[in-house]
């Protein structure tokens, strides 16, 4: 009965959101306002860029990490970009993008988002290397693998449920970002939480709960799908 309270605590506010954005009408919404597709598609992008590139430098930078004989310290850098809030990390980083010309582009929004994502990353996986892991490389090592053997035939298989996690997990930290992309972005980046956003200001209710049920279908296809990643991915890590 818990079980089916607390399952009900969670649909309700979707289903509110779904009733509320009127499905009957989501065509006509979508040729009413073609703004609301052309944020998707950012966000999108966006979130698919960070989270390829935060996932694969998290594998390896994690594995540097794990490994080495300063992991304390090199793991609390990775924890330094969640020191401050996104927003001030936004303020500070603003003058020097402006600066670069990075300010208010695609390209500033994905490296600011980065900083966050790369960090989650790190940490996610220095606990996926371990002496198991170092133990396989190391037999493989001596069967006569070379390191390309040992990364294509050995690791990337064995981690292959962890890089789906990791880039599922990274693509949401990026997705529901709204003030350091409306910072670094300059406004001129609309990705799809800054338009909720504005239909909230607007008063637009409609139109805000179906930008919501964008926004919240990526995190339900992860958690709906990404429990036998998790179990699978503890496996590895014990």
């Amino acid at each position: 009965m818990a079980a089916l309270g607390v399952g009900a605590a969670c649909l309700l506010p979707i289903l509110f959101l779904v009733i509320r954005s009127e499905p009957g009408r989501w065509a006509a919404f979508w040729r009413a306002d073609p703004g609301l597709t052309g944020s998707l598609a950012v966000s999108l992008a966006i979130s698919t860029m960070v989270a390829l590139m935060a996932t694969a430098v998290g594998w390896t930078a994690g594995r540097f990490v794990a490994y080495h004989r300063r992991r304390r310290a090199l793991l609390l850098l990775a924890y330094v970009p969640f020191v401050i809030s996104p927003v001030v990390a936004g303020v500070c980083l603003l003058y020097f993008y402006i600066r670069i010309g990075l300010s208010g582009g695609v390209t500033g929004v994905v490296a600011a988002q980065l900083l966050f994502a790369m960090g989650f990353a790190i940490v996610f996986f220095q606990g996926f290397w371990n002496e198991e892991k170092r133990a396989l490389e190391d037999l493989a090592r001596t069967l006569g693998s070379t390191p390309a053997q040992i990364y294509g035939r050995v690791l990337l298989p064995i981690s292959r449920p962890m890089l789906m996690l990791c880039f599922f997990q990274t693509f949401l930290v990026s997705w529901f970002q709204y003030g350091l992309t409306l910072l670094i972005g300059s406004g001129r980046v609309r990705t799809l939480p800054l338009k909720v956003y504005d239909y909230l200001g607007e008063a637009n209710v409609a139109y805000a709960a179906l930008g919501s049920c964008l926004l919240v279908a990526p995190a339900a296809a992860v958690l709906w799908g990404g429990r036998w990643l998790l179990a699978r991915g503890t496996r590895d890590v014990s």
